[in-house]
């Protein structure tokens, strides 16, 4: 009976060995398909990230250069609104200008209607 004994107590010995070793192998095998899942899930995060982030890089580039463009659309106007301003001064002095023409000219009308009146009289006093 104690060889019987000891068999079973062999066999049950050579069960847990064999359940030990197969629970490792078991835990490995999870652990490794654990890992591998812990980088597939990290990779696809960096790909979402990465996704994202082109658009929002694309955005921002966008943006730089609508600013960078309206920083240079208002240079313009400026320009323009300065060289506006200075026709404006211009054609205001040459209407000042041709006003005093005129003004010069109608002024000259009447000296010479005065110079004619007074030569006139002075033939009518010279005359008479």
């Amino acid at each position: 009976m104690e060889a019987a004994g000891g068999q079973l107590e062999a066999a049950l010995l050579h069960i847990m060995q064999r359940h030990h070793h197969q629970s490792l192998h078991q835990r490995n095998k999870t652990e490794r398909v654990k890992v591998d899942a812990v980088k597939s899930a990290a990779r696809v995060a960096d790909l979402l990230v990465a996704t994202v982030d082109g658009g929002v890089q694309e955005l921002y580039i966008n943006e730089r250069r609508i600013e960078f463009e309206a920083r240079a659309l208002l240079a313009t106007i400026a320009r323009f609104k300065k060289q506006t301003d200075q026709w404006l001064a211009a054609t205001n002095a040459i209407n000042s200008v041709l006003k005093e023409i005129g003004d010069f000219e109608n002024w000259m009308k009447i000296m010479d209607f005065d110079c004619k009146s007074i030569n006139a009289a002075i033939r009518n006093i010279h005359q008479s």
